[in-house]
């Protein structure tokens, strides 16, 4: 009886212990993960943060007035000015759509009892 119970013990131990061992490698497999997933966040911000560096060193306003200085026969841009602008009544607005009201209404309630009597006639 006793090598039974020893039998059990030690067969519980080993059992226990590749548990833990599977438990081990999964916890250390999911770190690496999220370490993977921290390196690829911190290169995608540090990525944006360049592309907005950039974003604002082409849309310096010296460097855009530049830019339409050289291209202005070509783009034939003016300034905008208060005669660029209309009045709000030159706004054209769509027309409302008229709604047309239903006179006819449909008796359903004979429809539905049929149904109704029906299904209680299919159901065993």
């Amino acid at each position: 009886m006793r090598s039974l119970l020893y039998l059990c013990t030690a067969l519980a131990v080993i059992a226990l212990a590749a548990w833990a061992y599977r438990e081990n490698h999964l916890t250390q497999q999911a770190m690496n993960e999220r370490r993977a997933l921290e390196r690829e966040i911190a290169a995608l911000n540090e990525s944006l943060s360049v592309q907005r560096a950039e974003w604002a060193y082409l849309n310096r306003p010296d460097r855009l007035r530049e830019l339409v200085d050289i291209n202005f026969s070509r783009l034939r841009l003016v300034p905008i000015t208060s005669m660029h602008f209309g009045e709000i009544g030159q706004v054209a607005y769509p027309m409302p759509v008229a709604r047309t009201q239903v006179f006819d209404t449909i008796e359903l309630s004979g429809e539905i009892e049929q149904l109704s009597a029906t299904t209680e006639e299919a159901q065993p």
